[in-house]
C-alpha cells in the first residue's frame, strides 16, 4: 500500500523576488499538488524571517483551501505559545465551517521566533513559556465542543495534530490519543526515539484516535539526476547556515550558494544536515525515501522542498509523485474518515 504523501510549504521568498510572489507561488503549488494526488497541504508559521512568507498562517490556509477542491489544508503548524487559544479556535472554526472536512489544525509548542516577536504577537509583557502548552491545548480543544460559547468554533472542530522535533510533544500526543507529526527535516537524530515514545505512550481516547498515527516531515529535492538535485539543494543549506549564524535572509540562488566562502566548520554543519535530506535523481529519491519509510514505519509522509526557482520546486514534486501511485491523482481522493471526526 502506498502511504499518503503531503506537502509542507513555508512560502519561500527567493533572492531577487518578493513575498507577494512567494504567496502566489504557494497557490500555484497547491493546485499542482492537488492534481498530482498529494493528500494534505500544510502551511508553516514563521515570523520576521525575510525568506519565509507564511507568517499569517490561517489567512493563507483559507486562500489555499479556496483555490483547491479536494486537498486537506492545514497548519504545520500553529505555534500555540504565540496565540490566545480562543483566537485560534475562532480562526479554525471559521475555516472548518467554510471548508468542512478539509481543514487540519497542527499545533507546535515552540514560539518559532525570538522572545520579543513572540511577546509582540501575544501582546503580553510577561515571559512566554512552553510549559503552558498542555494547558493551552486543553483550553483550545474545549472551545470546539458542541454547545460551547465560542462561535464559530463550537461544533466546527477540525482534526487536531501535535507537531514536534523531540520527545515532549510525541509523548503528549500519545497520551491524548492524537495524531503526531515529527519534524524529521529539522531534527533527524530524534526521529526514531520520538516515534517510539509516541507509540509507547499512545492511549486510545474517545475524542482522539483508536491507534497511533504518525507522519514524518522530510526535506526532499528531486531533479532529473543526482548532480542537478545536489546543486538545487545547496541554497537551502546556505540559508540554514545563515539562520544558525543569526543572519537570516531570502533563499539564495545556486550561483550565490556556489560563490559563498564556506569555512571547514560551515561544511561540517551543512554535511550533517544534508545527511537527513532526500536529494537526488528519481532512483536515488525512491531508494532513500523507501528506506526512511521502512525505518520509521510512518503512516504518512509530508515533503518540504526549498529551492530557489519555483519551476524547479514544481518539478521536484512532479518527480516524487511519479515515483509513487498517489491515490488522489485522478480526483478519487477519499475523505480522512477517522481523523476528520476528531
Amino acid at each position: 500500500m502506498v502511504l499518503p504523501f503531503s506537502v509542507l510549504d513555508l512560502a519561500p521568498v527567493a533572492s531577487g523576488s518578493t513575498s507577494a510572489q512567494a504567496l502566489r507561488n504557494t497557490l500555484d503549488l497547491a493546485r499542482l499538488a492537488e492534481d498530482l494526488g498529494f493528500h494534505r497541504y500544510w502551511l508553516a508559521e514563521h515570523h520576521r524571517m525575510p525568506g519565509i512568507a507564511s507568517s499569517a498562517t490561517s489567512v493563507l490556509i483559507g486562500q489555499v483551501a479556496a483555490a483547491t477542491e479536494r486537498l486537506r489544508v492545514g497548519s504545520g503548524g500553529i505555534m500555540l505559545p504565540n496565540h490566545a487559544p480562543m483566537v485560534v479556535a475562532e480562526q479554525f472554526g471559521t475555516l472548518e465551517g467554510l471548508f468542512p472536512g478539509r481543514i487540519d489544525l497542527g499545533l507546535g509548542r515552540a514560539p518559532g521566533t525570538d522572545q520579543a516577536t513572540a511577546r509582540a504577537l501575544r501582546r503580553t509583557p510577561g515571559p512566554l513559556s512552553v510549559d503552558d502548552f498542555p494547558e493551552q491545548v486543553h483550553e483550545l480543544r474545549a472551545y470546539f465542543e458542541d454547545g460551547g460559547a465560542v462561535t464559530p468554533a463550537a461544533g466546527n472542530r477540525p482534526p487536531v495534530w501535535l507537531l514536534g522535533s523531540s520527545g515532549y510533544s510525541a509523548q503528549f500526543a500519545g497520551m491524548l490519543g492524537l495524531p503526531f507529526a515529527f519534524a524529521h527535516h529539522f531534527s533527524a537524530e530524534n526521529t526514531l526515539p520520538a516515534l517510539a515514545l509516541y507509540r509507547e505512550s499512545f492511549r486510545p481516547s474517545k475524542d482522539g484516535l483508536d491507534k497511533p498515527h504518525a507522519m514524518i516531515a522530510v526535506s526532499v529535492t528531486a531533479a532529473e539526476d543526482d548532480a542537478t538535485a545536489e546543486r538545487l539543494a545547496r541554497p537551502q543549506a546556505l540559508s540554514f547556515l545563515r539562520l544558525r549564524q543569526g543572519n537570516p535572509g531570502t533563499l539564495p540562488s545556486p550561483e550565490e550558494a556556489d560563490a559563498y566562502p564556506y569555512t571547514p566548520l560551515d561544511h561540517e554543519m551543512i554535511r550533517a544536515r544534508q545527511d537527513a535530506q532526500v536529494v537526488g535523481g528519481p532512483d536515488t529519491v525512491r531508494r532513500r525515501m523507501d528506506a526512511l519509510i521502512e525505518s520509521t514505519a510512518a503512516d504518512e509522509v509530508m515533503v518540504t522542498t526549498m529551492v530557489h526557482d519555483h519551476a524547479d520546486r514544481r518539478r521536484s514534486y512532479e518527480i516524487l509523485a511519479g515515483l509513487y501511485d498517489l491515490p488522489g491523482a485522478s480526483g478519487d481522493a477519499k475523505p480522512d474518515a477517522d481523523l476528520a471526526r476528531r
